[in-house]
């Protein structure tokens, strides 16, 4: 007895202690979520950031990047004067220019004189003449070893010249000396080009790199001039024969090299120099002086001195701009307090909500800055003659996308707006392009809302694509700037809805990650029954696999016809048992052929037993990360309900001992009591499935009048007073769960039995109910009240619960 009593402590002990930190006063407060008033305290914290965003974005939309200055591209007729609005020097591109061009042709070429030239000729052609001399007597193969040396083809006749003893005496005396002269003259590859050098040429010697300018070319020889020179003189001074002078010329030919060669690098880095030396050319433009006049086509020179002028003008904040946005923001705020004002205004949010919408806000409003200042250090481009191209280019869809992942579409709605409103003042687009933003924004929301797999996200960025493509058709109908303006705007638009889908993609994981929220696609990889935990379900725990099932149906047909969300409600009471998976043995859907365990317990016991599922479910949706928003609602599943059958239980064994009456706390589930609609809703469809095994003989009659009453129950019990469920919720919900029961529990046909032996035919077929079930107190189920099993009427409609328990529910 002192093991048992010391037992039912220790389970006491752990049942009151909070699963999640404090984040109040309240330890057992539970865990703000997204679409949760459970949050404990104000969200101070929260709202102060989301202003804070919000002054932000009203400075970065004060700081303009438009100057005062209208601004007409080349080619444009101008529909107004525009005059200085200051003081000028512009520069004159074209005379700077010019300028810069004279001085880059004035500027000499560097020649680079190598005064080794002739040396290095000399003994070349010496050289050579020594190894003919000194070669073989076999002339033929002399003459192909020569001619592999030079590269070039020799004859015989001309070895047999080489080898006279006389040939390079005579070649010494008198063709080297006359080249001499020349190469001292200098020598370069063609003279023709030295005609373009109108300032002469700087020489740069190689041997001690002194420079000397040189403006006269009259000695100055080339290649084929060297050599035209070499054949008069042998010719008409020497009178050699033609043999010879072949010989002579094929000799020096095959090494005549220039001596003054064109240094390119150097060349144009003196010439960079001297145009790096110009000064721009200026010319005055004083204050008011007209530089474009209405009704004239917009030179390019003109174009330029407005561009001058536009950024001349500089950048400036406006406050009182700035403080006019951020109050517009305000307003936005205070239309979103007003819509849930029947849910505490803004407090109905948590700090984490607001942390969250507030850097998604911040986000795309840097996103629309950058673009901004793209759009201002593009506007040349032809392609971006629209105003505000480049910020037609920010997903702002894509950020409401994100929200509508998480948050209700009241409040995709107006956040969606605010960003639209602060990037549209951003982007400097006006009315177009907060129109393009907004309905973007909205459409894509609806389209994320109606998306159930990936792949009806995916497949999203086509009708989005299509919408942005209509819009940008009609603003530019409004605003007609040109076929090739509208083709910019179609690629922008084209090009924003593949960004918004990307923002989907990539923002909403790492979001979830930080923020810890759950998303839908998140929700709908948990519908998936090969999640580990409902793997475990179904094997360990079959009878709750199966009622969770059933009661998740139940959910989401409930949550569509009350307007809630249906995919977190039918994840929520998928899961909503799973910590039943610590004991399963100990609830009666899984007793099936087995002992019942409570025999052996105390009413406290199996009390404490059936109170610790809710907790340790929620422990295990946290270990298995299903999300906050799930544990959430597991945690809320049972309210503050009694375990009627167990209470009484204990209050007659009490009575029978003559003990003290139990306390109604120990018997009671810890709560928090439903904060949603989706937990109230899974804690009546609860209720109703797992008392509705007891009907005998369920008629569709019964099982309404079954409905009510749990729902009757629930209500006056206070279970819904912390809910947002109405009466006309608690009316949809009974017709709802009516229609499912009924099919669940429909009668069948009964098929006709084998002739008997004799020969006679089988009683003729009839409606077979269901077998009957057992006991309810075979072995309870948590959830049933005590009087489930008896066919009570419904003596009331659900709307006559306002006179029973008048404050109990909003309708």
């Amino acid at each position: 007895m002192n093991a048992m009593t010391a037992l039912i402590a220790r389970l006491r002990k752990a049942l009151r202690r909070p699963a999640f930190p404090a984040v109040s006063a309240s330890a057992a407060a539970p865990p703000a979520s997204p679409t949760s008033k459970a949050a404990s305290g104000r969200a101070w914290l929260g709202i102060g950031f989301i202003l804070t965003v919000l002054l932000m974005l009203g400075f970065l939309a004060g700081v303009d990047l438009q100057s005062q200055v209208k601004l007409f591209f080349e080619g444009e007729i101008a529909s107004q004067d525009v005059a200085a609005t200051m003081d000028l020097r512009i520069e004159d591109r074209e005379a700077t220019l010019r300028r810069r061009a004279q001085v880059a042709e004035n500027q000499p070429p560097v020649f680079d004189l190598n005064p080794a030239a002739f040396e290095t000729l000399r003994k070349n052609v010496f050289d050579v003449l020594d190894r003919v001399r000194s070669g073989s007597d076999d002339l033929e193969r002399l003459r192909w070893e020569v001619s592999e040396e030079l590269n070039t083809e020799i004859s015989k006749d001309t070895v047999v010249v080489w080898r006279q003893a006389d040939f390079a005496d005579q070649l010494a005396d008198q063709a080297m000396s006359w080249l001499k002269t020349a190469y001292a003259d200098g020598v370069v590859a063609r003279k023709s080009a030295l005609g373009a050098l109108k300032n002469g040429m700087i020489v740069r010697d190689l041997a001690s790199g002194m420079e000397t300018i040189r403006a006269n070319f009259e000695g100055v020889n080339d290649i084929e001039s060297l050599k035209e020179g070499l054949e008069q003189l042998l010719k008409r001074d020497l009178k050699k024969n033609l043999r010879t002078r072949k010989a002579v010329n094929t000799l020096v030919g095959a090494f005549v090299e220039p001596d003054l060669t064109l240094n390119q690098t150097l060349t144009q880095s003196r010439q960079a120099e001297a145009v790096a030396s110009v000064e721009p050319i200026l010319h005055q433009i004083k204050k008011g002086e007209i530089i474009v006049r209405q009704g004239e086509r917009v030179s390019q020179e003109e174009q330029r001195q407005l561009q001058m002028l536009s950024n001349s003008s500089g950048k400036h904040l406006q406050y009182v701009r700035a403080l006019g946005i951020f109050g517009v923001e305000f307003l936005f705020l205070f239309g979103l307090h007003l819509a849930f004002i029947k849910k505490r205004g803004l407090w109905w949010l948590s700090d984490r909500d607001w942390l969250f919408m507030g850097t998604v806000l911040l986000i795309f409003a840097l996103g629309a800055k950058t673009l901004d200042m793209a759009r201002h250090s593009l506007w040349e481009y032809p392609a971006l003659r629209l105003a505000g191209y480049p910020s037609f280019m920010l997903p702002v869809a894509g950020a409401a996308g994100v929200l509508a992942l998480f948050f209700p579409k009241t409040i995709c709605f107006f956040m969606t707006m605010l960003l639209s409103f602060a990037a549209a003042y951003i982007g400097g687009g006006g009315l177009p392009l907060f129109s393009f933003y907004f309905i973007g924004g909205m459409s894509y929301t609806f389209l994320i809302k109606r998306s159930e797999t990936r792949a009806e996200f995916m497949n999203s960025i086509f009708p989005l694509a299509a919408i942005f493509v209509l819009l940008t058709i009609a603003l530019h109908m409004i605003d007609y700037r040109g076929v090739e303006a509208l083709g910019g705007g179609l690629a922008m638009a084209l090009a924003n809805a593949l960004f918004c889908q990307l923002c989907g993609l990539g923002l909403s994981p790492m979001l979830e990650i930080v923020f810890g929220y759950t998303s839908r696609f998140r929700l709908m990889e948990l519908l998936n029954l090969e999640q580990p935990l409902l793997q475990r379900l179904m094997v360990e725990a079959p009878g709750t696999y199966h009622h969770s099932l059933i009661v998740s149906n139940m959910v989401e047909a409930g949550a569509r016809a009350i307007g809630a969300n249906a995919l977190l409600a039918k994840v929520a009471a998928l899961y909503h048992d799973i910590g039943k998976l610590k004991n399963p043995q100990y609830f009666i859907e899984n007793q099936v052929g087995r002992e019942n365990k409570h025999d052996k317990l105390t009413p406290a016991m199996s009390a404490l037993i059936l109170i610790s599922h809710a907790k340790k479910g929620m422990e295990m949706a946290l270990e298995y990360k299903l999300g906050p928003e799930i544990a959430d609602l597991i945690r809320q599943h049972h309210g503050a309900t009694l375990i009627a059958y167990f209470y009484h239980k204990a209050q007659e064994l009490a009575e029978a001992k003559g003990e003290d009456p139990v306390a109604e706390s120990e018997f009671r589930y810890p709560g928090p009591k439903p904060q949603t609609k989706e937990a109230g809703l899974i804690l009546i469809a609860d209720a109703i499935e797992a008392s509705a095994r007891t009907l005998v003989e369920p008629t569709p009659s019964r099982i309404k009048g079954h409905i009510e009453n749990i729902i009757r129950k629930v209500f006056t019990e206070g279970e819904l007073d912390e809910s947002e469920l109405t009466f006309k919720d608690l009316n949809q919900l009974s017709g709802t769960f009516h229609r499912i029961l009924t099919g669940i529990f429909h009668h069948r046909v009964e098929y006709p039995r084998e002739q008997a032996k004799n020969g006679k035919p089988a009683k003729d077929a009839k409606a077979a109910a269901p077998p009957d079930p057992a006991p309810a107190d075979a072995a309870p189920k948590d959830e049933a009240p005590r009087n489930a099993g008896k066919q009570t009427p419904a003596t009331a409609p659900i709307a006559a619960l306002a006179l029973a328990k008048p404050k109990a529910a909003a309708g």
